[in-house]
């Protein structure tokens, strides 16, 4: 923020303020890209916002065409962390049925494939059972695993939904974690049990990153704290790190499209760069399977 703040060399081709011409700003507000000055600028979770948007987002009535938008251009809305809430809430649920039935874990978790005859009874994603690719990203045995998976959930996820929109949102998340399963399932002994939402948080580290980079704010701090998560996920055999790197290369591809993508053809470069991302996930999944049967 103070870099942007402070970006005087060129004040000259500076825009002026929306609502103060005569002023001179580098800073824009992170929902309709307005410029503003430092009087009008509110503070948000991420970046600034302008009076207008703020006062829209809060449940006045805009019209569709000025309703305020956020960084990516999605629709700004009353309560910015619904989704990140519904993901947690699915978690848990998922989290209390395995508690009350163990089998259910293994049920929901990605298997590459089952073990030969005379033991037909657990399938896997070769045998046919794709949706373990996306319920395994919401299984979790350990109470630690839960625990640590859903707090970085919210405190990722929620300034991610603010800056990208729900649908944006939800987009870089699913496609996150199934680029994590798909890796997994390429790489990992077939009959490896994997689950848990780590793949999803690890593509949301990913386009935090490129979200904070996009905004000019300092790095530092997501790196270190993705660092620190890379040493465990390499530090100890239990973790899968396939699908923590998956998830991660798909959440800074699908990020970087989500915030860089030019405004006149801003859906179709984002949504364009998640289909492509699922393309390579089916890809990987089919040619795992050809091996695997």
């Amino acid at each position: 923020m103070n870099q942007e703040a402070g970006s005087t060399p060129q004040a000259q081709n500076l825009p002026g303020c929306y609502r103060h011409p005569d002023r001179e700003t580098g800073i824009r507000c992170t929902r309709c890209e307005r410029p503003i000055c430092p009087e009008c600028m509110v503070s948000a979770s991420v970046g600034f916002h302008c009076p207008e948007c703020v006062r829209d987002g809060s449940g006045g009535p805009a019209p569709a065409a000025a309703r305020p938008r956020t960084l990516a251009g999605g629709t700004v809305t009353a309560d910015p962390r619904l989704f990140t809430k519904v993901l947690i809430g699915i978690n848990l649920a998922v989290f209390i049925a395995i508690q009350a039935n163990a089998s259910l874990a293994r049920d929901l978790s990605l298997i590459g494939a089952g073990p030969p005859p005379p033991f037909p009874l657990t399938e896997g994603v070769a045998d046919g059972q794709y949706y373990r690719l996306v319920t395994s990203m919401f299984a979790h045995q350990e109470i630690w695993h839960i625990g640590f998976n859903m707090l970085s959930l919210w405190w990722l996820g929620g300034p991610l939904e603010a800056a990208l929109g729900r649908a944006r949102y939800l987009a870089v998340y699913f496609v996150s974690g199934l680029a994590g399963s798909a890796l997994a399932y390429l790489l990992a002994d077939p009959g490896t049990q994997t689950l848990g939402a780590s793949g999803a948080i690890f593509g949301l580290f990913g386009a935090t990153a490129v979200l904070m980079r996009r905004l000019n704010y300092d790095l530092r701090p997501i790196i270190a704290l993705l660092v620190i998560n890379l040493i465990f996920t390499f530090g100890w055999s239990s973790i899968s790190w396939q699908a923590h790197i998956g998830g991660l290369v798909a959440g800074l591809i699908t990020g970087y499209g989500m915030v860089h993508a030019p405004r006149e053809r801003r859906s179709l470069v984002q949504y364009g760069t998640c289909a492509l991302v699922l393309l390579v996930i089916v890809g990987m999944t089919l040619f795992r399977t050809a091996q695997l049967t």
